[in-house]
């Protein structure tokens, strides 16, 4: 099933590629409506938009899909049911399929609901508690841009048609559509994973490595970016927009903060997936959801690489996800490796790599705009902190010495996975580039200063000294002093945000749980009811028992007893 799995998905794939090109040159959307029922001029119908967006992006998630499946097929031979995992992963990229290509709000809810709910099947897949409270936590902090997308569908309701594509051209002056603005910002907060709902990211890689390779590069956390595009004409000139680009700014600040403190290495990856996410979010609500879409698809291929090499590295490790143990597996997984190094340096936006050209793009498109020194920092502070993390994982992983606690598996490396992975490798390298050409109309014209011109390239710097002097860290470093012992505890921790977001909300639920079980369940209904009854047919029980076993002693006592009752009776008469 693996291999035909890869093959279909392929094949549609590289026929959406053809497609996109075709629609690009000739200039062409294609609209397709089904009509399935119609009552009360309120018709409801399938419809189906194919522009170059939708194809272009249905052709990044179809490759991305078919290279994790032809990779599970090795990573997870050992698992029983591998026919199931595949189908969950199969349902998954429908789900996302139906949401890129519906201009529609219902059959985008569809396509919408079911990410959520087969990510909730996929984070629970390994069954412990960790991965029930982590699903738990995904499925119920997507539930609110569930929720939000159904008020859109209901308060849509007014414009007689769900179909959005309508009346983008007209949204911006309407008062209702700024509601709808507002909700749709909401709904896409959710799933991308902005503050404050950033902790259920992390927290989703209890998934097994194939799936984090998929849902959390290119499907599910990239569907609330791929909403607020689609919908970009009717968010101009609006006032959220400027919430949403200092909670992303924020987001990304954060995300790169907290993965310079993290030990687990898919934590570290799914970090910087936050940080990028932070990064089209902002660029986004800015206004220029073309590059949101460019750094989109760039970033989705160089994460999945990166996801799957993280899985080779695991996998080697006898499954230990912690740093600290590894060091020089340059020398046990050179081809590994160098995927892992390519795609990690395109995440720093290396010059001519994928991420170079969208992120350098955006950068100095935010250094042009007339924005405060507040966002500007922001942006860079966050560059610099990319490059931080990912030299420090780089000089952890690869170059320090290796901590022998832990027995390597030491097998040569797995061509089933080497080959996905290299097709990710090549499309990792040309895609930058190749975008760059084909989706904008015009070329950018951005006129800065030297200094300016070179400020990416300054923090970068910055970023790479700075990565290895701390990986340079050893137990007795003079920063681990416990003067700053609150502030690394802030700064690791999310900003607190899966305490405030998680065991903030439940907490009361959970202790008013516990007092009424310890109380009610195991006090006084037990007292009263089941332990209270056996107690009393207990006792009852041993007395009757001590009658029958002693009867001639008893009877004997029992007639003196009555004698002398009977005497005293009739002396006192």
């Amino acid at each position: 099933m693996c291999f035909i799995s890869f093959f279909f998905l392929f094949f549609f794939s590289m026929m959406n590629f053809f497609f996109m090109i075709y629609f690009i040159m000739e200039n062409m959307v294609l609209f397709l409506e089904w009509e399935i029922i119609s009552f009360n001029s309120m018709s409801v119908v399938m419809s189906i938009l194919l522009d170059w967006m939708s194809l272009l992006f249905m052709m990044f998630v179809l490759m991305i899909s078919s290279s994790v499946i032809y990779y599970s097929k090795s990573y997870m031979s050992s698992e029983k049911n591998l026919n199931r995992f595949i189908i969950l992963v199969l349902l998954f990229v429908f789900s996302m399929i139906l949401l890129i290509i519906s201009p529609n709000m219902i059959s985008i809810f569809l396509g919408w609901d079911g990410l959520g709910l087969v990510s909730y099947c996929l984070v629970i897949y390994y069954q412990n508690i960790k991965s029930y409270n982590a699903g738990m936590l995904t499925a119920l902090s997507n539930r609110i841009g569930d929720v939000m997308i159904l008020m859109v569908i209901s308060w849509m309701m007014n414009y007689g048609s769900w179909n959005y594509i309508f009346f983008l051209n007209f949204m911006n002056n309407d008062y209702m559509m700024k509601i709808i603005g507002l909700m749709l910002i909401i709904a896409s907060m959710t799933k991308s994973a902005q503050i404050p709902f950033s902790s259920w990211l992390p927290a989703a890689m209890a998934a097994p490595t194939p799936v984090s390779a998929l849902v959390h590069s290119s499907t599910l956390v990239t569907a609330g970016v791929y909403l607020l595009i689609r919908f970009n004409m009717m968010l101009i000139d609006m006032f959220f927009l400027k919430f949403l680009l200092l909670l992303s700014g924020l987001t990304m600040f954060m995300a790169g903060i907290s993965a310079n403190y993290e030990f687990d290495l898919k934590k570290i990856i799914a970090l910087s997936t936050l940080s990028q996410l932070g990064l089209m979010m902002s660029i986004l609500s800015m206004g220029m959801s073309d590059l949101a879409f460019f750094h989109l698809l760039t970033h989705a291929m160089f994460k999945a690489l990166l996801f799957m090499c993280a899985g080779v590295v695991i996998h080697m490790m006898s499954d230990i996800q912690d740093i600290r143990y590894m060091g020089g597996i340059s020398f046990y997984i050179p081809l590994t490796s160098l995927c892992l190094n390519i795609s990690n340096l395109a995440l720093c936006g290396l010059p001519f790599l994928a991420g170079f050209y969208s992120k350098d793009l955006i950068l100095e498109m935010v250094s042009m705009s007339n924005l405060n020194l507040m966002i500007f920092f922001l942006y860079y502070l966050s560059t610099g902190l990319t490059m931080f993390y990912t030299i420090r994982l780089l000089f952890y992983l690869m170059i320090n010495d290796y901590n022998l606690m832990v027995v390597y598996n030491l097998y040569d490396e797995d061509y089933v996975m080497l080959k996905s992975m290299f097709m990710l490798l090549f499309m990792s390298l040309v895609v930058g580039s190749f975008l760059s050409w084909m989706i904008f109309n015009y070329p950018y014209m951005i006129y800065l200063p030297f200094n300016l011109k070179m400020m990416v390239i300054y923090v970068v710097m910055i970023g790479l000294f700075l990565g290895y002097m701390i990986s340079k860290m050893k137990i007795y470093s003079i920063n681990k002093f416990l003067m700053t012992y609150n502030l690394s505890n802030f700064l690791c921790l999310m900003w607190f945000m899966p305490n405030l977001s998680t065991y903030g909300l439940n907490i009361y639920f959970l202790k008013m749980g516990q007092s009424l079980l310890k109380n009610i369940d195991m006090g006084w209904s037990e007292l009263y009811s089941g332990q209270g009854m056996f107690n009393i047919i207990k006792n009852y029980s041993i007395f009757y028992n001590f009658y029958q076993m002693n009867n001639f002693k008893i009877y004997l006592f029992s007639f003196f007893f009555w004698m002398l009752i009977f005497y005293l009776l009739l002396f006192l008469l």
